[in-house]
């Protein structure tokens, strides 16, 4: 994040003044006393530690004992050597190394000469900068990048004007905007704010910055003019900007005048297409740039023509070009060929490229080509890709490639490339070997290859391994790969990564590790061989491969046991992955393993029936998926201790018994915890408040007050699933302390008395289940204030009072509203037309009276016959699940569970996908008509108006519903004729009218004879074949008269004989088969009403 060049000169300086120390005798004398760190900085650099976690000895030194009291000789500290003084503080973590938890700032108070702080790439979960930074006063350089600061850029850091560079670039989560106050830092020199959710407008304050080289404010949501000046910023080498800044002419005077340019980067500024002048100054500034990015800037073929205009135009130092995500067609590709004979990096992905013809580029220098999601059509490559001699990193990602790209004619010679090094062919259309043949004559020195996510058929082709023997790198997950893995993969001796993850490969899992020399053992770190059809006992062999670091074997059929002595080779193992195969985990209780894992995914093993003690050892686990193990023991103590680093735990589908104890843990991962469908009993512990997502469903807890109301604050927690336990009294009143809430389901258990009040501080929450508790009273109208719900069942409760208007003034989200079984009164308000969004509601079961108003076909989603069900999905869903967003981080596994009565019977659904849109008011007091207006509801599936006190007839229009599947009137006061329309809805399989006063004749046609009598029983005015009623003038029947046969023609004795036989083969093969169901009515309704059931239940089994 930082600039490389800036650290650099000030590392230098610092070394240049140091040695300027020694020469001028300004350091201790030889015999004088060591100085060592002052006692105040050092507890204050110990009370820094506090809260902190620190798995990967970044802190090792940090002691407070009598060895090592000496804060100066500890790791990142640097201290002044004639006084003592703490100057630097140096804890840069890395990609594999890194502090984790809430920082205090605050406590290096103390440390009044720093000079130089650095906390960047560590994990402080969202810890905001205190105004106590501003007393820093000798900083020089402060970086904190990277790191998940949260919170708003505190003024007081404009109180730190000896300050030459500040880095609070991707934090993600700092929000608000900049302070004008960092326009008094008159000596800075770098200042990186890019990555972050800062919002408003520049301060013009910022213009006062001098000595600023390097400024970087991209990638936020910045808005309005630029602030700057002609003449402000001078020496300004380095220029990022972005989103939605409303550029004009005299920012682009400004931009041409900073002579000392020489890498400008323009992300998401969508207007930029439009400026005439934002184009020319850019096209004048070229010439001096080394660096040009124009990324998401919504530009056009025309416009990077303005910007290089002509050879002459095309800077000499330009060396990195990024114009991805634009509207780029082929024309760019050629103008940049033409020009571009100093590029190194050429990024272009994400346009709307399409080549159809063979590709003979000319970029000499380019070492970087990224051509990804383009279209790459026909035989780009026939002619042979004039390859860069230099070229090394080549990206054809969702490119359209098919096989017809690479075919090599019989004349085709081409020189193969020693320089390429990286190739990304993924997500394409490849499916022959084809691709396989071109790469061996193509390529010489390939170290990393990517085919992930194409249609390659058929077996990996045996010169494979000899021809490819460079690779380093090889992924050919997702495709539809077939026959025996081949062994050559362990020949291969440069090997260090292999995926062959979700293809069909098949086979004994043992050939592969026994039939290889497996020459790059002490190399090798990664086998995905999860998801393919292998079989047979996992060999000991295996453990050759000591080196690894990465084992996914899920999804297959290995059986047999898995000991210790298969994993106790592996000492550097991270990720282990063994779910979904009839394996059997027989571990030593008291085995230590070798390895520290992160990553450990055994699902639906054979682990238990008692808790795994061996992992009390492993003390650096993110994600553990031990569900469905057949685990029948409590949980030791020792577990729940063992938290702290912990993502991802689902220990659900087990027989976990006893009580989780209320320990005093810290989470500071913000986990998600499965633990449903187990037996856990007791208390709630409070602890698990701070995980992201807890799911402790179908188990058999008894009390969540605790959990809730002990002051503790649930900052992160957007999922809570507490069904189907044996929680019992009032809903707790202290729903504030989870105010962060997404999904609430508290389903399903012994629940009573009112909804808080405090339950209305929730509005994030999106869904809302209360079903089947003893909950009673009105609705508090609090609840107004969650107006992004799009669940909300509160049925099967006590609940009474009118249903409230707000629900549709203020829930204008809502999906599904299911109030059943309750005791609602009143009269249906109009303003439940507003839910513009409503697919499932149901009403049925209460105490409802007055009529239906006629505004139903306001509902929008019900009047559609199709859904958007992309808005809908993009709504609820994120890969299957629902999912929540919480401080930028993406969390999911809420399966969404309805109940729901289809076609009178109740039925569960678990994530439907919303296409099944209902109404149901039966059991109620409405009176009055049906609405003509119902017949506006074009997709409506289920119509339950049954048990009311409904009259008049039924309105003709509701033959327009012609997806309707159930339509129930039964039991109400309806009187007139079946409406002959409703014989024209060919997919109702479901029709109850009984019990009314209609008459007439019921209608015939299509499949209305199959239904059953039941159906229309209860009117005594009503006839036809369905009651065996025969209607008034029945008898009454007409005959034709016979025809005359036609007269014989002149045919042959032949032809006769022909269609005399194809007129018994038709008579014996129709009317043997076919003729029965037509002509004898129980046969044919009885063979309908079976497609009918047939259908339903296949209709529920695919739900």
């Amino acid at each position: 994040m930082s600039c490389y060049f800036l650290k650099l000169f000030y590392a230098l300086l610092l070394l240049l003044l140091h040695a300027a120390g020694s020469i001028l005798g300004f350091n201790s004398l030889p015999n004088s006393p060591e100085i060592k760190c002052i006692e105040s900085e050092r507890q204050a650099l110990l009370n820094f530690t506090h809260g902190l976690i620190d798995g990967y000895g970044m802190l090792s030194t940090w002691r407070d004992d009598d060895t090592n009291r000496d804060c100066c000789k500890w790791k990142g500290i640097q201290c002044n050597n004639q006084t003592g003084h703490v100057e630097t503080l140096h804890l840069c973590g890395q990609a594999t190394q890194y502090l984790i938890g809430e920082i205090n700032i605050s406590s290096l108070i103390s440390l009044e000469n720093i000079e130089h702080l650095d906390l960047s790439y560590n994990d402080f979960e969202g810890s905001h900068i205190p105004e106590l930074m501003g007393s820093f006063t000798n900083l020089r350089y402060l970086n904190l990048s990277d790191s998940l600061f949260g919170g708003s850029i505190p003024s007081d850091l404009g109180k730190l004007t000896h300050l030459l560079s500040l880095d609070l670039g991707n934090n993600y989560l700092l929000q608000g905007q900049i302070p004008y106050q960092l326009g008094n830092l008159t000596h800075l020199q770098y200042l990186d704010l890019s990555g972050n959710y800062l919002d408003g407008e520049l301060p013009y304050q910022l213009g006062n910055l001098s000595q600023l080289r390097y400024l970087d404010l991209g990638w936020n949501s910045f808005s309005g003019a630029l602030p700057f000046q002609v003449g402000n910023l001078p020496l300004l080498h380095t220029l990022g900007l972005g989103d939605n800044f409303d550029v004009k002419s005299k920012d682009a005077e400004w931009l041409t005048n900073l002579s000392s340019l020489t890498k400008l980067k323009l992300s998401s500024l969508h207007n930029l297409s439009s400026s005439h002048h934002w184009q020319q100054m850019i096209s004048k500034l070229i010439p001096n740039l080394r660096e040009l990015r124009l990324f998401d800037c919504s530009l056009s073929d025309t416009n990077i023509q303005s910007l290089f205009y002509s050879p002459s135009n095309f800077s000499t130092a330009l060396t990195i070009l990024d114009l991805s995500s634009n509207k780029l067609t082929s024309s760019t590709f050629q103008l940049l060929s033409n020009f571009s004979l100093n590029l190194q990096e050429l990024y272009l992905g994400h346009n709307n490229i399409v080549l159809s013809s063979p590709l003979c580029p000319n970029f000499p220098s380019l070492v970087i080509l990224d051509l990804s999601y383009n279209n790459l059509t026909s035989s780009v490559f026939q002619g042979g890709f004039n390859f860069s001699s230099k070229l090394q990193n080549l990206y054809l990602g969702n490119c359209s490639l098919t096989d017809r790209s690479f075919l090599m004619s019989s004349s085709f010679n081409m020189s193969s490339s020693s320089s390429l090094v990286s190739l990304d062919l993924s997500s394409n259309l490849l499916k022959s070997s084809t691709i396989f043949y071109w790469l061996f004559n193509s390529t010489t020195n390939l170290h990393n290859l990517v085919l992930y996510n194409n249609m390659l058929e058929g077996p990996i082709p045996d010169g494979f391994g000899k021809v490819m023997n460079s690779l380093e790198v090889l992924d050919l997950s997702g495709n539809k790969l077939q026959g025996e893995i081949p062994s050559f993969f362990g020949n291969m001796c440069a090997l260090q990564s292999l995926d062959l993850s979700n293809n069909k490969l098949k086979g004994e899992i043992s050939s592969f590790f026994q039939n290889s020399s497996w020459c790059n053992r002490y190399i090798f770190k990664g086998l995905d061989l999860s998801y393919n059809r292998l079989t047979g006992m996992l060999p000991k062999s295996i453990g050759l491969l000591s080196e690894l670091e990465d084992l996914y074997l899920a999804g297959n059929s290995l059986e047999g046991d898995v000991t210790e002595s298969h994993l106790s080779n592996f000492s550097k193992l991270e990720m282990l992955s063994l779910s979904e195969n009839s394996l059997s985990l027989k571990l030593v209780p008291s085995w230590v393993p070798p390895f520290q894992l992160e990553y450990l995914v055994i699902r639906s093993c054979k682990l238990g029936p008692t808790f795994p003690s061996w992992l009390k050892t492993q003390s650096s686990l993110s994600v553990l998926d031990i569900s469905d193990n057949g685990i029948n023991d409590s949980v030791p103590d020792w577990f729940w201790n063992n938290l702290q680093y912990m993502r991802d735990l689902n220990m659900s589908f087990n027989y976990l018994i006893g009580v989780i104890p209320n320990i005093s843990v810290k989470l500071p991962m913000r986990p998600s915890i499965i633990l449903n469908s187990n037996q856990f009993e007791g208390k709630i512990p409070s602890f698990l408040l701070q995980a992201s997502e807890l799911i402790l469903s179908e188990n058999n807890f008894s009390d969540m007050f605790s959990f809730l109301c002990d002051q503790s604050t649930a900052a992160y927690l957007a999922t809570l699933d507490v069904s189907h336990n044996q929680i019992k009294g009032q809903l707790p009143d202290c729903w504030k302390s989870v105010k962060q809430l997404v999904f609430l389901d508290l389903s399903s258990n012994k629940l009573s008395g009112k909804i808080p009040m405090s339950m209305g501080a929730l509005v994030n929450m999106e869904a809302l289940v209360l079903r089947n508790n003893g909950l009673m009273g009105e609705l508090p109208s609090s609840l107004k204030n969650c107006s992004s719900l799009f669940m909300l069942d509160l049925s099967e409760n006590m609940l009474s009072g009118p249903i409230p208007s707000w629900i549709g003034e203020s829930m204008h989200q809502l999906i599904i509203l299911n109030m059943r079984g309750n005791h609602l009164s009143g009269n249906l308000p109009i303003h439940l037309c507003y839910l513009k969004r409503i697919q499932l509601l149901d009403l049925s079961r209460n105490n409802l009276s007055s009529g239906i108003p006629s505004c139903l076909k306001n509902l929008t989603a019900m009047s559609e016959q199709t859904i958007n069900s992309s808005d809908t999905m993009s709504l609820i869903y994120r890969n299957g699940n629902t999912y929540v967003v919480v401080n930028g981080d993406i969390f999911g596994g809420y399966t969404l569970d309805i109940t729901w009565m289809w076609k009178g019977v109740e039925r569960g659904f678990k994530d439907p996908e919303l296409e099944l849109k209902s109404i149901d008011l039966s059991c109620n007091n409405l009176m009055g008509e049906i609405p003509k207006e119902v017949g506006y509801l074009l997709g409506l599936v289920s119509l339950n108006l049954s048990r009311n006190n409904l009259s008049g007839e039924i309105p003709s229009q509701i033959g327009n519903l012609g997806s309707l599947e159930s339509l129930d009137l039964s039991r109400n006061h309806i009187s007139g004729r079946i409406p002959s329309s409703l014989s024209e809805i060919d997919d109702l399989g479901k029709l109850d009218l009984s019990h009314n006063s209609l008459s007439g004749r019921i209608p015939s046609g299509r499949h209305f004879e199959t239904f059953e009598a039941s159906s229309f029983e209860g009117n005594i005015d009503l006839c036809g074949e369905q009651l065996n009623k025969t209607c008034p003038g029945d008898g009454d029947q007409t005959t034709e008269e016979g025809q005359e046969p036609p007269v014989k023609g002149d045919d042959s004795v032949f032809y006769e004989g022909l269609y005399m036989s194809l007129g018994i083969g038709y008579f014996t093969g129709f009317w043997g088969l076919l003729g029965p169901l037509l002509l004898w009515r129980p046969w044919r309704i009885a063979y309908i009403r079976f497609l009918n059931r047939l259908t339903d239940y296949v209709y529920v089994w695919l739900w």
